[in-house]
């Protein structure tokens, strides 16, 4: 049975970004499409997935802490009685003994239920009966699912192949960004108590010149001499295609101009922008160009804000 802060290698107090980075390096390490030849690597990732999950759910760490609950995240003991405070089931099904206890258990019993018509031997409400736990679920499945720059940003429904074969259309999440993981109910492997989950992992493809920044899109636009001196109106590129940006007369390479809501969606679900910078690009070879520079006489340091 697996520890799941021993199979994230996490103190058991870490925080939820310690666990994320933990999680996000094993699983590059250990993923099932570098390791092919390496089927321990696969049992492991799996069990690196289960933990990560464990440990991101608030209510369930907090029964694993108090015993409640093993790294599978079935019951330990009947009755919700879990190794910190309780007692715990010894190997085979059997009760604790609590003959040197110092304490007579029947008394107890008799005493919050009002003497001796409890119902079972001794006088005990509960009897001999040994309520058994629920049935495991199948074994969770982790899936990598790659995905363009673009259609994470507009959120494009996505294909995924199950084990099975089937396949499923999946809606990104607002929010989405890379190592987001989402989880399919039922979508696992069979077992007594019903299905496992899937578990699929989002990774964000790089884009040729887009580049994220939190929910904001940067880009870098290259404009001519003439455009940046006059102004123009230019046609940039947008992860929901062309628009016309104006460009302010004058404007100097490193201006940032911003198209409101074309960036990637938010959790909250407010939509960030394109943050777009402009740069300057000469001509290799412009003789009135630089004709024009050579007889232009203006006395000017731009460099004098730096102190030379």
């Amino acid at each position: 049975m697996i520890d799941p802060y021993q199979a994230l290698g996490v103190a058991k107090g870490a925080s939820d970004k310690e666990i994320k980075s933990a999680y996000r390096k094993l699983a590059k390490e250990l993923h099932p499409d570098k390791n092919k030849d390496n089927p321990k690597a696969t049992e492991r990732f799996s069990d690196v997935t289960k933990a990560y999950d464990l440990l991101l759910d608030k209510e369930k760490r907090g029964q694993f802490d108090r015993g409640e609950i093993d790294g599978e995240g079935n019951p330990t003991a009947p009755f919700g009685y879990g190794g910190g405070g309780g007692y715990q089931r010894r190997p085979g099904g059997q009760q604790p003994d609590f003959g040197n206890a110092g304490a007579d258990f029947g008394d107890i019993f008799e005493g919050l239920f009002g003497g001796g018509g409890g119902g079972g031997a001794g006088g005990s409400p509960f009897g001999n009966r040994q309520r058994s736990a629920p049935p495991a679920k199948g074994a969770n499945v982790a899936y990598r699912l790659k995905v363009e720059f673009i259609a994470a940003a507009t959120l494009q429904k996505q294909r995924i192949t199950l084990e099975d074969g089937k396949t499923i259309d999946l809606t990104l999440p607002k929010g989405v960004e890379e190592g987001t993981q989402m989880r399919l109910s039922g979508k696992g492997r069979p077992g007594p108590g019903g299905n496992g989950d899937a578990i699929v992992t989002i990774h964000i493809n790089s884009h040729p010149f887009f580049e994220r920044d939190g929910d904001n899109i940067r880009l870098e636009l290259p404009i001519t001499l003439k455009e940046a001196v006059q102004g123009a109106k230019v046609k940039v590129p947008t992860v929901d295609g062309p628009v016309m940006l104006s460009i302010p007369p004058g404007s100097d390479s490193g201006k940032t101009l911003r198209l409101k809501n074309k960036g990637f969606h938010g959790k909250s679900g407010v939509r960030g922008n394109q943050l777009v910078t402009l740069m300057i690009a000469l001509p290799d070879k412009d003789d009135q160009l630089a004709k024009f520079v050579k007889d232009w006489n203006l006395e000017e340091n731009p460099r004098a804000s730096l102190g030379v």
